[in-house]
């Protein structure tokens, strides 16, 4: 059998991001060989320190450059020394959007060993996926001010979808409920009742898609509100949840949280046909960087999503094994400094059980 090969952009970022990538590229260097197929990676100092040294957030040639690969692992993005909103906006958004990246993808999975703030809750009950649209809503930024800074000013920012951003959300959300093979539920988190427009379109696509072409999903509708409700009372109710891009990024938050916290999340921004990019979601943090303490799960779990992703799920079971039996039984604390290792001592008990 021939080895297959992939070509992955490195872009390790700011603050503890270099130090949790490594962690990731540890692994997934062990595991390349153990599963018969090669990687090669090639890094890009895309970040705050560049930014500062040379005014550029990112190179024009960048985008075109990355197309080229088959996946991106991201560290993470946020320097103290830079306004916020500058490398967020003209890196993590520019590389969403050009490389339309359509889908954010945000398994919720409390691992055992893992601490969570839900009473009486456990592995067995928060284990779900939220499907998050990622390239419309609000976050396009159509709008802007009017007579700006005067008593009388406006700000307008709107939520705006076409049938086409829409329909092709909720067929990844369809597919990758039928591919996951659970309870195989699908359940569209929108608020109906007041946004009577923009979610109109959504439950009427969804239902027509839904009773069309996928009738063995059953599908189940909540307003975001009580989505966040159920999220902490009954969150093994949940299978897979499709929904638009504002309400995703703060559910998928409140998800994070009742897992263990953002150093045990992963997620991957998906184009399903061309690169996507695989990111932790615990934001750069700046006061543990060089320190040696932060937690490297989310961005190890993360090299796990992107082999299954390209295909190596055999590869990407067994990291996910390891992972759960290094929370299970090997770490005190989820927290920075709390492990009871090192940020590249975890990244060695990980390699070791692959």
């Amino acid at each position: 059998m021939t080895k297959k090969s992939y070509n992955i952009a490195v872009i390790p970022g700011d603050g503890t991001g270099p130090e949790v990538v490594t962690e990731g590229l540890k692994v997934l260097r062990a595991a390349a060989p153990k599963f018969k197929f090669t990687m090669n990676f090639e890094t890009f100092d895309f970040g705050g320190d560049r930014y500062l040294r040379t005014g550029e957030v990112l190179p024009d040639s960048a985008i075109d450059e990355l197309r080229k690969f088959d996946a991106i692992l991201l560290g993470a993005i946020g320097h103290p020394d830079v306004k916020p909103g500058i490398l967020e906006k003209g890196i993590l958004l520019k590389l969403r959007f050009d490389l339309d990246q359509y889908i954010n993808l945000r398994p919720v999975k409390l691992y055992p060993g893992v601490p969570t703030p839900l009473k009486d809750k456990g592995p067995e009950h928060i284990d779900y996926v939220v499907v998050r649209e990622n390239t419309g809503g609000l976050y396009t930024g159509i709008g802007g001010f009017s007579m700006k800074g005067t008593p009388d000013e406006i700000a307008i920012q709107s939520m705006v979808y076409n049938r086409k951003q829409v329909e092709r959300c909720l067929r990844y959300a369809f597919n990758y409920t039928r591919k996951r093979n659970r309870k195989n539920i699908l359940a569209l988190c929108g608020k109906t009742n007041v946004l009577t427009y923009v979610y109109d379109l959504w439950e009427r696509a969804f239902h027509e898609i839904g009773a069309r072409d996928y009738p063995d999903i059953k599908r189940e509708y909540y307003h975001v509100d009580a989505t966040c409700m159920w999220m902490v009372k009954n969150p093994e109710w949940f299978d897979v949840i499709v929904t638009g891009n504002m309400f995703g990024d703060i559910i998928t938050d409140l998800g994070a949280i009742t897992q263990g916290g953002m150093g045990i999340a992963a997620g991957g921004n998906i184009n399903p046909e061309g690169v996507s990019m695989f990111e932790p979601i615990g934001g750069s943090a700046p006061k543990y960087t060089g320190k040696n303490v932060i937690n490297p799960l989310a961005a190890i779990a993360c090299g796990g999503m992107m082999l299954e992703h390209l295909g190596e799920e055999t590869a990407a079971r067994a990291i996910e094994k390891s992972i759960i039996n290094v929370t299970a039984n090997k770490l005190k604390g989820m927290g920075a400094g709390q492990m009871g290792y090192s940020t590249s001592e975890v990244g060695d008990l990980v390699t070791e059980g692959l």
